[in-house]
């Protein structure tokens, strides 16, 4: 499976882990991690970025704490349709870009955004499309926080394939973006992902 064939089953993607699966169980624990995280380092007109937003439920537990300044990029279509049924306000207040991670974030300028986060998104980037991570570097003045699945420890398998559907490719997102100039400030391990908090290259330690 190349990078295209896995934009393509994202893009199309309907039942679990579909837009509409998300936006029938809402923010949840991880939303309130991100909000508490981006309290603590950022002001609430802060530029925030979602990779992979689907329909939109994390930024929308941000904007319903005073985060308004949200974008999101997302390559199915629907979840924009469900985001307009389920975060109508988040829909019409943020800016958000349908299209693949590739084909979005080359045109942003550097430093576009003072904070970026990925949940469960980065882990279902191909190999062949590693240099996203650079870009994420580039266009992220402040914070980037990563909320994925790093396989089990002692783990030799470099992809999984779930349910013998889509792959996701397990990575070292600590080595990944440190070998890049980001500080890691934090990390918690749970049950699934690993949530880690990077600090770019002389970006302010507080607010």
């Amino acid at each position: 499976m190349d990078s295209h064939e896995v934009r393509r089953q994202w893009a199309d993607r309907s039942g679990e882990y579909s837009p509409e699966y998300y936006a029938y169980y809402g923010p949840d624990e991880t939303s309130e991690t991100i909000r508490a995280i981006f309290e603590a380092h950022l002001d609430r007109d802060a530029r925030v970025l979602e990779l992979g937003c689907s329909s939109g439920r994390h930024l929308a537990h941000l904007y319903d704490h005073g985060f308004e300044n949200l974008a999101g990029i997302e390559i199915n279509a629907e979840a924009f349709e469900t985001m307009d049924d389920a975060y109508p306000d988040l829909a019409a207040e943020g800016t958000f870009y349908c299209d693949a991670i590739e084909d979005v974030l080359t045109e942003f300028p550097d430093d576009r955004f003072d904070a970026i986060f990925s949940v469960e998104t980065l882990q279902h980037i191909h190999p062949d499309a590693d240099w996203v991570f650079a870009e994420l570097a580039r266009i992220t003045s402040s914070l980037l926080v990563t909320v994925e699945n790093e396989g089990d420890e002692g783990d030799d398998a470099d992809v999984n394939y779930v349910h013998d559907d889509f792959p996701l490719y397990y990575r070292d997102w600590h080595r990944v973006f440190t070998e890049l100039g980001f500080e890691q400030v934090d990390a918690q391990a749970g049950d699934r992902d690993t949530i880690r908090v990077f600090r770019a290259p002389d970006a302010p330690t507080g607010h």
